[in-house]
């Protein structure tokens, strides 16, 4: 019989990427936490999400996982970056969008690390692997959490075994990172709200040697296909002669289809398939109306799901975990107040809302919408309409090019965030303007002896020093009375960096968000007090 604790600091409900990741920021931080997953296997026939952002990139490497990950990946970023709109795999090039996803092999200011794609079963293994080294993480694979009930002052699970053991486990804390299926929304009353598609899709994984062996009408990571008979988008999973393909518009669960005829007719010829796997599906923009309980938390999927147009789903769930787990880290090591895990939904509901809408609005252009006379057509009328439907396919650019949203996410009216009097700049979905403003992702640079900046930041609160006459002793001394684990980074001698972030000081919370920026603080304390949530805002505006 397998030992399971009767009490634990943390349970998980759930280990996949969101579970994992909030694993990963309190294991990292030394906390007792119990993760629950039901799958005994990952299965790498089944993808799903493609798509590591280059937020969730810079997260990994944050933990130690990006380079590892890079290794694992099948399809290395070196090898494409383009998503391609075409007429089939065989067929003419309509257009392209360069360098999608955050897909670069240059080094960009902008961000510490490149998106990469990778299934997500991969990125899952390794995040598995992460965990399994943290002495302070236990997980029960092959086991799932049954019920659920919150309470003033602890969460109880019932968990159920392989062989139809159950236990009963009382948390201090519980995260619901089970899905869209799983029990913890109904425990706390929470409801999704929100719309699904209006077009059925299938997913096939195959194999096909002519696709090795014949010329492809271009180099792409995504092939988007306009087709005379079928659209949907397709794409390597290896270099090794597997593939996934999306064809829209097919209804597989009510009607009878034949996926290999399916895929010959996204690319355009009878080419041998062998079929490896096929899912049916359809997109779901709905949004849970709580993001909490008293003692439960709902994570990732649990709270939102997302249509996978532009990657963003499994990304917004390592953003909850990345949120809510270092909060309650701080909570449970003493240095912060339970309050401050009040600021979870506050700032990642709205993240939440925004990427699902931005996703949302690209089923209205999807690739069977885009079918129009003879596309293929050798003939200057063929070229005419290709050249007129590439005009018409820019409306698909915020699907690929999406740094305002994947970067440019903030939390300026947190509670725990400090304002400093300047405006905001208003979101953006495609592009990415930095800005150093409370609430937003600290601007990343690189260092002029090739480091970045972010590997320079301590694992809980740094400050930047970016002038020479800044005072930082003040805020060091309230961080020591309160236990904040405190690290000061002097950079006055960076040239440029006073003026890029716009303040002689900054202080970087653990996830990399700006909480407040400025000369010497008047009130250290309150300030500390604040953005650990245990503080108001009066006395803090300039």
């Amino acid at each position: 019989m397998t030992a399971v604790p009767a009490h634990v600091p943390v349970l998980i409900a759930g280990g996949g990427p969101s579970g994992l990741a909030a694993a990963l920021e309190l294991g990292r931080r030394g906390i007792d936490v119990l993760v629950v997953e039901p799958r005994t296997a990952l299965d790498p026939l089944r993808p799903r999400a493609k798509t590591t952002s280059v937020r969730t990139m810079e997260h990994l490497r944050r933990w130690g996982l990006a380079d590892r990950l890079r290794a694992l990946a099948p399809l290395p970023v070196e090898h494409a970056q383009d998503v391609v709109f075409c007429t089939g795999l065989f067929g003419h090039e309509i257009t392209r969008f360069p360098e999608a996803f955050g897909l670069t092999t240059d080094r960009r200011d902008d961000f510490a690390e490149p998106g990469q794609q990778a299934p997500q079963p991969l990125v899952e293994q390794l995040l598995r692997d992460a965990v399994a080294e943290l002495p302070s993480v236990t997980v029960l694979i092959g086991w799932r959490v049954t019920e659920v009930t919150d309470g003033p002052t602890e969460a109880a699970a019932v968990l159920e075994g392989p062989d139809g053991e159950r236990h009963q486990v009382t948390a201090d804390w519980l995260l619901g990172c089970d899905g869209s299926s799983g029990v913890t929304r109904r425990a706390i009353g929470a409801r999704y709200a929100g719309s699904s598609g209006t077009l059925p899709n299938v997913s096939i994984a195959f194999r096909s040697p002519q696709l090795e062996q014949r010329e492809l009408c271009a180099l792409g990571v995504h092939y988007w296909v306009i087709g005379a008979e079928r659209g949907g988008l397709m794409g390597r999973l290896d270099l090794d002669g597997t593939w996934w393909a999306i064809v829209q518009g097919v209804d597989a669960e009510t009607g009878q289809v034949d996926p290999v005829r399916l895929v010959q007719d996204l690319v355009g010829a009878e080419i041998g398939v062998e079929v490896l796997a096929t899912d049916p599906w359809s997109a779901r923009m709905l949004l849970v109306d709580r993001y909490r309980g008293q003692r439960v938390f709902l994570v990732g999927d649990a709270a939102h799901l997302n249509p996978p147009w532009g990657g963003h789903g499994f990304n917004t769930c390592v953003g909850d975990a990345v949120n809510l787990g270092w909060k309650l880290a701080a909570v449970l090591r003493g240095w912060a107040p339970e309050h401050l895990l009040d600021s979870y939904q506050a700032e990642r509901r709205p993240v939440a809302e925004r990427t699902i809408a931005a996703a949302g609005a690209q089923e209205a252009f999807l690739a069977p919408s885009f079918a129009t006379g003879d596309l293929d057509a050798e003939t200057a009328e063929g070229a005419a309409l290709r050249a007129t439907l590439a005009r018409g396919l820019q409306v698909k650019d915020p699907e690929f090019h999406s740094l305002g949203l994947v970067l440019g996410y903030d939390y300026p009216d947190s509670a725990v965030v400090v304002p400093d009097g300047l405006p905001v700049p208003a979101p953006e979905l495609v592009a990415f303007r930095p800005s150093a403003h409370p609430g937003a992702r600290l601007p990343h640079t690189w260092l002029p002896d090739g480091r970045s900046l972010y590997d320079l930041l301590g694992e809980e609160f740094t400050l930047l020093r970016l002038d020479r006459s800044a005072a930082t002793e003040a805020l060091a001394v309230a961080a020591a009375r309160r236990d904040v684990p405190f690290r000061v980074v002097d950079l006055a001698h960076v040239p440029g960096l006073r003026e890029r972030y716009g303040a002689d000081l900054l202080l970087v919370r653990p996830d990399q968000h700006v909480a407040w920026r400025g000369s010497e603080p008047v009130d250290a304390e309150a300030l500390l007090a604040r953005v650990v949530g245990a503080g108001e805002l009066a006395g803090l505006l300039p």
